[in-house]
């Protein structure tokens, strides 16, 4: 009986290491790289930060910034004097109060716009929705609004104060406004300087902007340096008018998306496409993304390495393309987020260290919100650091569990999309509570299309200037397969259930975590049905020897 309950134990030891994954490793296989978490924390207490500046008054935010600079000297303190502590707690204390200096960093840099939304006679004025005459400094490109009939009758400017008369008093700031006005609103570029008169009101609650201006008057450019804004910007903006002149021959539905995928212009996108991709999740390929400057980047790089140029110097001249082609589209919030990360992740393949993309990624989330914190608060840098998180941590994984007989090209082509929508859709679902049904099928029909629809439209820009012949030939190619990106998203919408409507608020957002968890779960129940099957004998297995046990001793202890 002993030597039955010591095999039984033994059998249910060995099957438990087996579920936990602790057999031995066959040594053909490599065991997977750890992923480096470190530079977690500091990119959350970061966020934290910027988030809470845009919410608490001045005096809360002071309050923020000393208790989180006192817990770092006491976290350094505790460092320096244990001289007996371990390597890995050393490192996890020090982590910690670099991270809590950062976050008083972000909190103090909130504490500028803070003050502006709650002191001063400007705030004064906002509160109150008078009346003023405004001298900005126009800091983006024009969003337009929706008017009568989806038309835009009025566009959203985002501009830096210089100078605000309040009731014959000049306050002379540098706030952050954001300005709507109608014609002649369309066609300003960032660094102009205008002059603007209407009415204040109140922002939108946890937003950086210190008011909104409702513009009365058209925008009249101010005299001097900045009459027609920064030379870069405006040649970046003559070359976005001319490229969707040049696509104006191809039919109407490429001719509107192919400048939106390529210079982020979507002033000519059709109404109907517009809705089409919006209903199948495919609204990121209307205007430039993260993946846009990645395939920039990756084709600069691998053209440099091509003409045989060292390690260093190829990593410049990529460096510099993607430079260029960032002031070309604008200084959007997900194109800054991919130029620096990918800035980042180049240095560090300059320096001989590659395969840490979540550090790349927090690094480039510190440094966004260092620069700029209301970015903390934007839903557009938290879908595309989502994204790019869900490509990172559940992308490779997905490919390795395909099959090895199917490429790994493949397999990336549907690992990709669902691993950002998995982390993506909860957030989506709070702004626009529906579900997209084909929305993975969708993007994985059309992903062969956008690299050659990037690359080909995005060459076709300088060639605009020294050979319009060749961009043109290159703007049909690209037109023709763009067609084909706007085919797939009228067919997908088309279907019947093409998209239904979903919970929202918390519970919406609830709901979609769970069911991208079980559709994860999904996945690997798909792709690895033998690892399956032999999970269920070896749980089977256990369940057996552990009622075999129960049954002796119960048989044991009967009179």
């Amino acid at each position: 009986m002993r030597a039955a309950r010591l095999d039984a134990a033994r059998f249910g030891e060995h099957v438990s290491k087996k579920l936990r994954g602790q057999e031995a490793v066959p040594p053909a296989e490599t065991p997977r790289r750890r992923t480096d978490v470190r530079l977690a924390l500091p990119a959350v207490l970061v966020w934290g930060a910027a988030v809470a500046g845009a919410w608490l008054a001045p005096a809360a935010l002071l309050v923020v910034c000393g208790g989180c600079v006192l817990l770092a000297a006491v976290l350094l303190g505790r460092t320096a004097r244990g001289a007996g502590l371990a390597a890995g707690r050393r490192s996890f204390l020090m982590t910690t109060a670099i991270a809590l200096v950062l976050a008083a960093a972000a909190a103090s840099h909130s504490a500028v716009s803070s003050s502006q939304r709650n002191d001063g006679p400007l705030a004064d004025a906002v509160n109150s929705g008078k009346s003023v005459v405004a001298i900005v400094e126009v800091t983006g490109s024009p969003r337009a609004l929706s008017g009568a009939a989806g038309r835009p009758g009025r566009w959203s400017v985002p501009v830096r104060t210089e100078e605000v008369t309040v009731g014959g008093q000049i306050v002379r700031t540098r706030a952050m406004f954001v300005v709507t006005g109608g014609r002649g609103w369309e066609n300003l570029v960032p660094g102009q300087v205008v002059r603007t008169a209407g009415k204040l009101k109140s922002p939108d609650p946890g937003q950086e902007e210190a008011a909104v201006l409702a513009a009365s008057l058209p925008p009249v450019a101010r005299g001097g340096a900045g009459a027609v804004g920064r030379g870069w910007e405006v040649t970046a903006s003559e070359l976005r008018g001319r490229y969707v002149s040049s696509a104006a021959f191809l039919a109407a539905d490429p001719a509107g998306l192919l400048p939106g995928m390529v210079t982020g212009d979507t002033s000519a996108l059709d109404e109907g496409l517009t809705a089409a991709m919006k209903a199948v999740g495919m609204t990121h390929l209307t205007a430039v993304s993260g993946a846009n400057c990645s395939l920039v980047l990756g084709a600069l790089l691998v053209l440099a390495r091509g003409l045989r140029l060292p390690r260093i110097p190829a990593a410049a001249l990529a460096l510099a393309g993607l430079g260029m082609f960032v002031v070309l589209v604008g200084p959007d919030a997900s194109v800054l987020r991919a130029a620096l990360m990918g800035s980042i992740g180049l240095a560090s393949l300059a320096g001989g260290r590659t395969g840490r993309g979540l550090s790349f990624l927090c690094l480039a989330v510190i440094g966004l919100l260092l620069t700029d914190p209301g970015l903390g608060t934007s839903f557009g840098f938290l879908l595309s650091v989502l994204a790019t998180l869900g490509i990172i941590v559940l992308g490779r994984r997905m490919v390795d569990w395909t099959p090895a007989v199917i490429p790994r090209w493949a397999a990336a082509a549907w690992a990709v999309p669902l691993s950002a929508q998995l982390l993506c859709g909860p957030v989506i679902v709070l702004l626009q509570p529906q579900f997209s049904t084909y929305s993975l099928l969708a993007n994985i029909v059309a992903a062969p299309l956008v690299a050659p629809v990037t690359l080909l439209g995005t060459a076709a820009v300088p060639l605009l200037v020294v050979a319009p012949w060749a961009a043109t030939a290159m703007i049909a190619v690209a037109g023709t397969l763009c067609a084909g990106v706007a085919g797939t998203a009228r067919m997908a919408a088309g279907l019947p259930g093409a998209s239904l409507p979903w919970p929202e608020g918390i519970f919406g957002l609830a709901t979609m975590v769970f069911f991208s968890a079980v559709t994860l779960a999904g996945v690997w129940v798909a792709v690895r049905p033998r690892q399956v099957l032999r999970m269920v004998r070896a749980l089977h297995a256990r369940t057996v020897a552990l009622l075999d046990f129960v049954e002796r001793r119960m048989h044991r202890r009967r009179p």
